[in-house]
């Protein structure tokens, strides 16, 4: 499983007719197993380079090569459910196939399961990402797509959350797209990280991580974003 962004251009009229560039030259790619991680300010494109991506927004210059077969999960920034079904019939309306195994382990992982036959309207935010995040995975998907999935959550709260997501990528060989403007969420759960500059957007640096996902402690974490003020510091010197 591989994924290859090659968007050469991304642009589009706004209403007094003026051409406004989104998106500038951008080519990177991931292959199955890893996690990638586009770093960003808010309004840089980070949200249009995904629509791109996942086949939403066919109107830009450049190509997205992708397994045609390719399964996608999709947590989008708000969690997007059904307000007339249950947490069960929202994750079951995506995945009808998932076994009630399958669907039971996740719902262990992600701390839903008193919540199985509740609708939306009776969830906090952090249960209804939960949600979301149950409904992607429960596809089985070759390729996962993160869009901020922690923004709006407090810092305990995001925590937990982060560490579920890192579990469930550890359970079964992904290849994961996160899209954060968070570094602690970047540097926790990402194997390479890209960072993007301001609208139009474009790769600005590019940083792999080599210590194992599994193998960062909050030592290793705070290395890891040292280094990476040290690199910030000598590319604005």
């Amino acid at each position: 499983m591989r994924l290859e962004i090659d968007i050469k251009a991304k642009a589009f009229k706004n209403a007094a007719g003026e051409t406004q560039d989104v998106l500038a030259p951008v080519q990177f790619s991931l292959r199955d197993g890893e996690v990638g991680v586009l770093v960003g300010p808010s309004g840089c494109g980070k949200s249009t380079m995904l629509r791109i991506i996942l086949g939403l927004d066919p109107d830009f210059e450049g190509a997205i090569v992708r397994p045609p077969e390719a399964r996608i999960g999709m947590v989008f920034q708000e969690p997007r459910l059904l307000p007339w079904r249950s947490v069960e019939q929202n994750v079951r309306l995506a995945a009808p196939d998932v076994s009630d195994t399958k669907l039971a382990e996740l719902f262990k992982i992600l701390e839903l399961e008193a919540h199985r036959s509740h609708f939306p309207g009776e969830l906090s935010l952090g249960l209804a990402r939960r949600v979301a995040l149950a409904r992607a995975f429960a596809v089985e998907p070759d390729i996962l797509v993160l869009d901020e999935p922690l923004a709006s959550l407090d810092d305990a709260l995001a925590a937990r959350l982060r560490e579920e997501i890192a579990t469930l990528v550890a359970s079964r060989p992904v290849l994961t797209l996160l899209v954060t403007h968070s570094i602690d969420d970047a540097v926790r759960l990402g194997d390479r990280l890209f960072f993007l500059s301001p609208r139009p957007a474009r790769i600005v640096a590019e940083v792999p991580i080599h210590i194992p996902r599994a193998a960062r402690g909050d030592a290793e974490i705070s290395a890891i974003k040292a280094g990476l003020n040290r690199r910030a510091e000598r590319d604005v010197s």
